[in-house]
């Protein structure tokens, strides 16, 4: 299994506090089924800086530390970044990062209460490039939650989504993990990922969102998202369905 979207580099951002803690990470993630994880530090959200050059280095640095304690987990190289104006001329600039370096999946993230409004226009210009933005955990957007039709949009103009392990089992509570399901019926997210920090309060949960997405969903989904993410690591084209919209009736019953 593919888990595209970790924080397993130590020292780099909130997550991994060091190499212990990355290397217990490691072992926690193969006993869920993740043989293979994009790690994603943050970059350029208020707080953190990680461009390129310095994640491939991490990246390196951490597989060696990995296969010397014969952890068979591999780690790939991989950035979540925080959207701002700059985006594309950093990437050009070889500071921006896509996922396993493939110059194909870019992990977009917003600010945890707001859509930027220049997005719809930055999102069509990184395509324009080439590029496919996926957005992180939308679920967890205050914004998106009171206009879904705003992430329908991004969608259907040819963004992917990523929905949170922690937020399909409802660790994030009752309202969001309501929303992420809403989100998979609709077709509005392809990927599911652990966005892990830690082992105590954001761990993996990859092997129980799995289970409850085949419960809800079916084996037939669980398996799409599996694919996709094998799918961003080899830089090919992911499945995809016809996105809908979320019924606005059926939406404000989670509150």
């Amino acid at each position: 299994m593919v888990d595209l979207h970790c924080h397993i580099l130590p020292k780099v951002d909130d997550g991994a506090l060091d190499c212990n803690m990355s290397f217990e990470m490691a072992k926690k993630a193969l006993s869920e089924g993740i043989t293979i994880i994009i790690a994603t530090p943050h970059h350029q959200n208020g707080r953190y800086l990680n461009e390129k050059k310095d994640i491939l280095q991490y990246t390196q640095d951490l597989n060696r530390l990995l296969e010397k304690e014969q952890v068979p987990l591999t780690v790939l190289p991989g950035q979540e970044t925080r959207l701002y104006g700059e985006i594309l001329q950093d990437y050009q600039k070889g500071k921006i990062l896509t996922l396993n370096d493939t110059n194909k999946y870019l992990f977009i993230e917003f600010p945890s209460s707001q859509v930027p409004r220049y997005t719809e226009k930055l999102l069509f210009k990184i395509q324009s490039q080439g590029l496919i933005p996926i957005i992180v955990h939308p679920e967890r957007n205050s914004h998106l939650i009171e206009e879904p039709d705003l992430l329908y949009n991004f969608v259907n103009r040819g963004a992917l989504a990523q929905v949170t392990a922690g937020s399909v089992t409802g660790y994030f509570g009752k309202k969001i993990k309501k929303f992420s399901h809403q989100l998979i019926e609709s077709n509005l997210v392809h990927f599911v990922s652990s966005d892990a920090h830690n082992l105590e309060n954001r761990s993996f949960h990859m092997r129980e969102a799995l289970e409850v997405m085949k419960s809800e969903h079916g084996q037939d989904t669980v398996y799409a998202f599996l694919e996709n993410a094998q799918y961003v690591v080899d830089g090919q084209i992911c499945f995809k369905e016809p996105p809908e919209k979320i019924k606005k009736k059926k939406f404000l019953g989670i509150f």
